[in-house]
């Protein structure tokens, strides 16, 4: 029958070793960061602002946060350091006119391709879906990726 006295269990049926570490998706922690909104968790929508430390807001999500005055405001590590709106720049993003997302109508029965990109690089083409470095200019609020600036070579936006 089993377990009557007359089993011995080995070494590796009664020590339990340590738990493995559960590792995050890279492509899904792209994703939600150039598609959803690091304070709302909502999908970006224009407009939308960035802070010095290159997080994607919502600005009516950012606006809300400032407002928010109450003692009861559970602090949100991702915009503590955000105190007034100078602290985030508008961006002048470029519609990419590959990109299909929200012109469909949404039934659940589409496919959602998380690699193509809703904005691009003016200057080169590249998406902005997480795979290349992108950097905006804090006086314009323009968006280029780190390629096009290499190439460029110039303190002044392009437009």
């Amino acid at each position: 029958m089993g377990c009557d006295g007359g089993t011995i269990p080995k070494r590796h049926e009664l020590v339990k070793g340590p738990r493995k570490v559960e590792k995050v998706d890279k492509v899904a922690e792209l994703v939600a960061r150039w598609f959803y909104c690091a304070l709302s968790q909502e999908k970006l929508q224009r407009p939308i602002v960035a802070c010095e430390l290159g997080r994607l807001y919502n600005k009516d999500a950012v606006i809300e946060f400032l407002l928010d005055k109450s003692p009861d405001k559970t602090p949100m590590e991702s915009a503590s350091h955000i105190k007034s709106i100078k602290n985030v720049t508008e961006l002048n993003l470029v519609d990419n006119p590959a990109w299909s997302g929200d012109k469909e109508s949404i039934k659940g029965d589409k496919y959602d391709d998380l690699q193509s990109a809703r904005f691009i690089c003016p200057v080169v083409g590249l998406e902005m879906n997480g795979r290349h470095r992108f950097c905006f200019l804090r006086n314009c609020g323009c968006v280029f990726s780190e390629r096009a600036l290499k190439e460029i070579k110039s303190e002044v936006c392009h437009k």
